[in-house]
This record gives C-alpha cells, sequence and structure tokens, in this order.
C-alpha cells in the first residue's frame, strides 16, 4: 500500500465496460514525512474518497480486484482513507 493525497477528479466519457459506475481520482503520491513526490496517477475510488483526503491506494493486479468487477484493467485504486497516523516510538 501506498498513501497519496486526492487532487482531484477525472472524468471518462467512455470508459471499459468492468469500470463503469467507478469514480476516478487524481492522488498525489507521498512520502513517508507526507510531502509530496513523484508524478500524480489517476485511480478508481473504492472508498468514496473527496478532494484532500490523504488515502492509501494499491497497484496493479490488487487494485483491480479492490474494485466491483475483479476483472479489469484498472492499474491503482484508492483503498481507504487515512484519518491518523500515529508511530510507537513517540514520533509522529
Amino acid at each position: 500500500m501506498k498513501r497519496g493525497r486526492v487532487i482531484g477528479s477525472v472524468v471518462a466519457s467512455h470508459k471499459v465496460e468492468t469500470l463503469e459506475g467507478e469514480r476516478l481520482l487524481l492522488v498525489q503520491p507521498l512520502d513517508t514525512s507526507g510531502a509530496d513526490t513523484g508524478t500524480p496517477l489517476v485511480a478508481c475510488d473504492a472508498v468514496q474518497a473527496g478532494p484532500g483526503d490523504v488515502v492509501l491506494y494499491e497497484g496493479g493486479r490488487e487494485a483491480a480486484m479492490a474494485l466491483r468487477h475483479a476483472f479489469n484493467p484498472a492499474d491503482a485504486a484508492v483503498i481507504a482513507i487515512i484519518d491518523a497516523v500515529s508511530r510507537t516510538d513517540g514520533e509522529s
């Protein structure tokens, strides 16, 4: 799993049948300190995330399995909305 922040949405007028009804989000990957890293990516939304939400997303086959139709071409999917992060060593 990877951490990212939702920075927008993507509208597609035509999709393959197995992605019909799936929302598409623009996600900015984050590093371990919460800073932007890398290029934003498009991910299917499995958890109703919204703009500004910090999320967990997965890529590859695992992403496709998180959606209603497991046999789809999705390469990334938002699978959780992060409410808080805490470390057991006292760091935050």
